[in-house]
């Protein structure tokens, strides 16, 4: 088999399932692990993929800085939070993650909305200023990268609330993987959050889909929705239909 081959075939395995195990698949192919080792190894080197201890994982999205995702699809996580803003009835308790795209979220909540926002990042709270909703912020240490509090401080205050509605934020989703982040603690925070939270809904913008960041958080099957733009493409979606239910924005 050649090199092209082998590397054509990891590549739509890492798609489909998230994770390449090396033995096992050399073992499928009829090849020498050695082989496929020195496969991931070069794939690592040109950036095509994670090389980890017995395989490799799908590359993970990168993760640009707060103040630089503010200015990455803009419009289309306006869209999102729009259509996301509908979901959230008077009187309920709602949890806002942090990010970009809930922060549109919140932007587009009814500044006459009689509910309770609670959140435990600054930046989703300063948006809610000038809203009629009481506002409860959630401390602890604080990660800047996705301007969110951290910590067992964190954990122990989520532990004492029960909520209607939680919009979650997420850097790659992923039909095998799941739903992931890029940070352990924070993933361990949301996790923590979604166990409080009767329903949990994800805005997803094109690009996460498809993408494996190293921290695990929950299966996209355990969504009550998950928003997406109405022209994402197809192909993009369908590993999702028949567990998600799907909100087009």
């Amino acid at each position: 088999m050649l090199t092209t081959q082998r590397r054509a075939m990891i590549s739509a395995r890492l798609a489909r399932d998230g994770q390449i195990v090396a033995k096992t698949f050399a073992d499928e192919l009829g090849v020498s692990e050695d082989t496929i080792r020195r496969d991931l190894r070069e794939m690592a080197t040109e950036g095509l993929l994670k090389r980890v201890h017995g395989g490799a994982l799908p590359l993970a999205p990168p993760l640009p800085d707060f103040a630089a995702r503010q200015t990455i699809a803009s419009g289309v996580k306006r869209r999102l939070g729009r259509r996301a803003a509908e979901l959230v009835k008077p009187g309920q308790f709602v949890f806002l993650d942090g990010g970009t795209t809930n922060a549109e979220l919140a932007r587009a909540l009814p500044r006459d909305l009689r509910a309770t926002i609670v959140t435990h990042s600054p930046t989703i709270a300063a948006e809610l200023e000038h809203h009629l909703a009481e506002v409860v912020l959630i401390g602890g240490r604080l990660y800047k990268h996705s301007m969110v509090a951290t910590g067992g401080v964190t954990i122990a205050a989520i532990e004492q609330i029960r909520v209607d509605i939680f919009f979650l934020g997420v850097t790659a989703i992923h039909p095998a993987h799941g739903l992931s982040t890029g940070d352990y603690e924070e993933a361990a925070i949301k996790r923590a959050i979604a166990r409080q939270s009767a329903e949990t809904y994800l805005l997803a913008t094109p690009e996460k889909f498809g993408a494996a960041s190293p921290c695990r958080i929950m299966g996209a099957s355990e969504l009550a929705g998950l928003v997406v733009p109405s022209d994402i493409p197809a192909e993009a979606l369908s590993p999702y239909r028949d567990t998600t239910p799907l909100i087009m924005a």
